[in-house]
C-alpha cells in the first residue's frame, strides 16, 4: 500500500475509493501543498439522485474534511444531451423546464454529505448551463474543435462498446464528452479547480478535460475515479427488485433505505462500511471480523450509519426501531410502508395479488403470482396459497391494519381511510 503525502489520498486508499488517477505523484504533491478545489458533476436526469451517486458524494465529504473546497456541478446543459457512456441507446431528451425541476428536486441530497456556505472550505454548487448555453457555436468549434480528435474519442470504452453492439451513437451524444471536458477547463479558469472526482465509467469524459487544459493553456489538471461498486454476488450496487434506491425520502422512505443497507450481503459489509460510513477504521476492522449470526449486528450498524448520514439521526433511530418491532418481535413498526384503502373498497374486497402490487411489494401481477406459488407471500404473518382471495375489513387486526409480507424482509400495511 502506497503512503501518500496528502491526507485525502491516504483516506481514499485506506477506504477503497481509488481506481484510476491521471497522475498520482502530481496530484499528491498538489494536495499536500495546501487547500485545493475539486468538483464532481451530476446530470439532473431525474427527480432524485440514487445510492450509486453516494460514492462520489462520500469522496467530496472526505475532500472537505481534509480542509479542501468541494464543488458540486449540476449539468443543466449536459442533461439536455444525456451522457451516452455505456448506454445501449440514446437517453430520452428532457426539456429545460423538466431539467430545472429536477435540479430543484435533487439539491437537498447534497447537503447531507457536504456543508455549503461562504467559508474557505465550504461547498459551492454550480450549473454548467450558466456557461455552456452562452457559447457561440462557430466560435466554440474554431477555438476548441481542433483540441479533440475523432480517433481519440473512438478509443474510449464508453464509445467502443456502443459501436460494437451496433447501436447508433448520435452526433448530439458525441458532443457530450467535449462538453464535459470544457466544463473542467472552465471551472479551472473561473474557480481554480484542478481535480475532478467521479466514477470509473466517466474516465474517458474526465480525461478529456485534462487533455484540453494541457493543449489549451498548458496546465496539468487531475482526475481521480472510484471503481464501479458491485455486490459480492456480482450485481450492480444500488439496484433492487423494486428498482433504484433513491436519496429522496418521498421516493425511498428512511425505513426502506435502512432496510436496503440491512440486507447487504455478508461479503460486502466491510467494503460498504469503509465506503459509505464515517466510522473510524479500527471500528470497521472490528466489525469486519464478525461472522455467523454476529454479522447481523454489523449490518444493523451499517444501515443505521448510512440512514443517519442521509436522513438524520432521528430517522435512523425510527427505522431501526421499526425493523426491531417487525422482525425481532414479530409485530409492526411505526414506519412500515403503508397504503390506504377506503372502507367501502375494503368492504367489497381487494385480492391478495392486487394488494401486494398496490403496496409496492411486487411490480406486477405475474411477480405476485410467482411469490405466492413460491410460498413467500403472507397476510398478517400467515402464508397465502391463493392470490385471488379477497382481503376485506374482516382481515383488519385489532390495531386497524392488514400486514402484507414478501419473504422475510419486505413488509407493508393496509389501513382504511
Amino acid at each position: 500500500m502506497t503512503t501518500f503525502k496528502s491526507d485525502f489520498l491516504n483516506i481514499m486508499q485506506e477506504r477503497g475509493f481509488i481506481h484510476q488517477c491521471s497522475n498520482f505523484d502530481g496530484l499528491d504533491a498538489l494536495l499536500a501543498s495546501g487547500s485545493q478545489s475539486a468538483y464532481c458533476g451530476y446530470d439532473p436526469t431525474g427527480k432524485s439522485l440514487h445510492v450509486g451517486h453516494m460514492v462520489s458524494m462520500m469522496m467530496l465529504h472526505w475532500f472537505q474534511k481534509c480542509g479542501h473546497k468541494p464543488y458540486t456541478l449540476v449539468g443543466g446543459a449536459t442533461a439536455m444531451i444525456g451522457d451516452p457512456s455505456f448506454k445501449d441507446k440514446t437517453r430520452p431528451l428532457l426539456t429545460i423546464p423538466e431539467i430545472d425541476a429536477n435540479i430543484a428536486s435533487i439539491q437537498q441530497s447534497y447537503s447531507s454529505f457536504i456543508h455549503y456556505g461562504n467559508g474557505k472550505s465550504d461547498a459551492v454548487m454550480v450549473n454548467n448551463a450558466d456557461w455552456i448555453l452562452k457559447l457561440n457555436y462557430m466560435e466554440f468549434l474554431r477555438d476548441y474543435g481542433t483540441m479533440f480528435t475523432v480517433n481519440r474519442m473512438l478509443s474510449f470504452d464508453s464509445v467502443k462498446l456502443r459501436l460494437e453492439r451496433e447501436q447508433p451513437l448520435t452526433f448530439l451524444e458525441f458532443n457530450y464528452m467535449i462538453m464535459q471536458g470544457y466544463d473542467f477547463l472552465h471551472l479551472h479558469q473561473t474557480h481554480g479547480i484542478s481535480l475532478q472526482l467521479g466514477g470509473s465509467d466517466q474516465w474517458g469524459n474526465m480525461i478529456n478535460g485534462v487533455d484540453l487544459a494541457h493543449k489549451k493553456i498548458g496546465k496539468e489538471l487531475f482526475v481521480l475515479t472510484v471503481p464501479l461498486i458491485t455486490t459480492a454476488s456480482g450485481a450492480k450496487m444500488g439496484k433492487t427488485e423494486g428498482g433504484a434506491v433513491w436519496l429522496r425520502a418521498d421516493m425511498t422512505s428512511p425505513y426502506d433505505y435502512w432496510q436496503f443497507w440491512r440486507n447487504t450481503e455478508d461479503g460486502d459489509v466491510g467494503k460498504f462500511l469503509k465506503l459509505f460510513t464515517l466510522l473510524p477504521m479500527d471500528e470497521i476492522a472490528r466489525l469486519e471480523k464478525l461472522d455467523g449470526a454476529a454479522i447481523n449486528d454489523a449490518k444493523k450498524i451499517l444501515a443505521f450509519e448510512c440512514t443517519r448520514i442521509l436522513h438524520g439521526e432521528a430517522a435512523a433511530i425510527d427505522a431501526a426501531e421499526t425493523a426491531r418491532k417487525t422482525f425481532e418481535q414479530g409485530g409492526v413498526g411505526d414506519n412500515l410502508p403503508t397504503i390506504t384503502i377506503t372502507e367501502d373498497d375494503l368492504k367489497t374486497g381487494v385480492t391478495v395479488i392486487d394488494a401486494l402490487r398496490m403496496a409496492g411489494l411486487v411490480e406486477s401481477n405475474g411477480e405476485a403470482k410467482r411469490l405466492i406459488q413460491g410460498g413467500g407471500a403472507k397476510v398478517n404473518d400467515q402464508g397465502v396459497t391463493d392470490g385471488t382471495i379477497l382481503l376485506t375489513i374482516a382481515d383488519l387486526t385489532n390495531d386497524g391494519y392488514i400486514k402484507l409480507s414478501s419473504g422475510k424482509k419486505k413488509h407493508a400495511l393496509i389501513r382504511t381511510a
